[in-house]
């Protein structure tokens, strides 16, 4: 169980974008050289990579927070910065990501080899040479590069496979998988000796498919009791289940009772009784099998009932085929809907103007950047500034919330006299 992780969290943050740079030419017998400042690099990217070599997201419990490098600042001579490298993270196929906060899928990493770029790097700034006009022709100033922020996501692994095996405890969905694939689980006589999902391929008659088999259920599993609701997203990706009961009653339970109660669980899970199934009649080999098989197949109703003992290996044949005929007709696996995490790495436009004791505050994120960018000093960037301002209208805000000419503004650490 150790071993096995299906659930974690993560931190992450993208790379910061490298600053641009202020300089100015300089060369012998060259007295004003022209602005010549680089751009800053852009921040490495966060990348999430599927990969089918992996089974479990125990990783992540021993480090669960990662960084992509930043962009490098720009330099003289109109030398960009070094973009900051992009970190990859390689997940189990079958990998939901989702928002910590908000619980949105933002990435569903359903087939091996698939790749998404989950954040992006901030942008490098501009240089002062880009700044340059034939009305302002040395700006003293260059803007800062997009700075990241820390998000937080849940990882949580769904086993994709075509068939599920689902039952009680020791009714012998390992022993099945074993007989009808080359896969090795452990088999014991004792119930949980299945504490993490298997899969394994069945090849039938030429056609393969994927076969999972998920741990053992018990009465009120999916309110936490057991295995059980550590478990049951893994049936969520499957497209048939086969319903294992030990119809034996070896274990000392009716097992026309052990198939409503794990219907029922199913059920209260997520309507996941409703995924088309057959039943797995197995231990036929044992007394009173025979005598149980007909009240079993009475309490199916309409789901195909296939005696079979894993022990023997008897009586697959029939099940596999039924299995194959209904897996040709069944729709696909379904992704799910993502919903791309909010790019924080581009520059945010909103802003909010309110009155504070007399004083006219302009808040938001791209205030923080804004103010970033101006050297107060400059004659050139105050006029920049301004520009800025009327261009992106504060200035109208300012006006609709009452400021008049003299009135104090303040926007993040600076405060200044309102002019209109």
């Amino acid at each position: 169980m150790a071993s096995f992780v299906d659930r974690a969290q993560l931190r992450l943050k993208a790379g910061n974008g490298g600053n641009g740079c202020v300089s100015f030419h300089r060369e012998k017998f060259v007295l004003n050289g022209g602005p010549d400042g680089g751009d800053g690099g852009n921040g490495g990217d966060i990348v999430l990579v599927a990969d089918h070599n992996l089974h479990t997201l125990l990783d992540f419990r021993y480090r669960s927070k990662y960084a992509a490098e930043d962009g490098a600042p720009g330099a003289s001579t109109r030398r960009y910065g070094k973009s900051g490298q992009s970190l990859e993270i390689r997940l189990p196929v079958g990998t939901i990501v989702r928002e910590k906060d908000s619980g949105r899928v933002v990435a569903d990493m359903f087939e091996n080899g698939e790749r998404k770029v989950l954040l992006r790097g901030g942008r490098g700034g501009h240089g002062n040479a880009k700044f340059a006009t034939p009305t302002r022709q040395a700006p003293n100033f260059a803007k800062p590069g997009i700075k990241t922020e820390w998000r937080e996501f849940t990882l949580e692994l769904k086993t994709i496979a075509d068939v599920g095996l689902v039952g009680f405890p020791n009714v012998g969905k390992s022993s099945i998988l074993a007989a009808v694939t080359a896969a090795r689980p452990k088999i014991a006589n004792y119930p949980f000796t299945t504490l993490t999902p298997n899969l394994g391929i069945v090849s039938h008659k030429g056609i393969s498919f994927a076969m999972a088999d998920i741990p053992g259920l018990i009465e009120n599993a999916s309110q936490g009791a057991g295995l059980g609701f550590n478990f049951l997203r893994h049936v969520e990706r499957t497209r048939l289940l086969i319903h294992v009961v030990d119809v034996s009653g070896s274990e000392h339970r009716d097992p026309v009772q052990d198939w409503h109660t794990i219907n029922q669980e199913l059920s209260r899970y997520g309507q996941l009784e409703r995924r088309p199934q057959v039943l797995a009649a197995n231990k036929m080999d044992l007394p009173e099998a025979q005598e149980n098989l007909a009240r079993l197949r009475e309490a199916a109703g309409d789901t195909p009932v296939f005696p079979v003992s894993a022990a023997t290996r008897q009586g697959f044949d029939a099940l596999l085929d039924h299995v194959v005929q209904m897996l040709q007709s069944l729709p696909v696996q379904e992704r799910y809907e993502e919903s791309p995490a909010e790019d924080l790495s581009a520059p945010v436009t909103g802003f909010n103007v309110a009155k504070q004791d007399g004083v006219y505050v302009v808040e938001g994120p791209s205030i923080v950047n804004l103010m970033a960018s101006v050297n107060f000093d400059d004659y050139e960037s105050m006029l920049w500034f301004h520009s800025i301002m009327q261009k992106s209208g504060i200035i109208d805000a300012l006006r609709e919330a009452g400021a008049k000419e003299g009135d104090t503004v303040r926007m993040d650490d600076m405060e200044f006299d309102f002019v209109d």
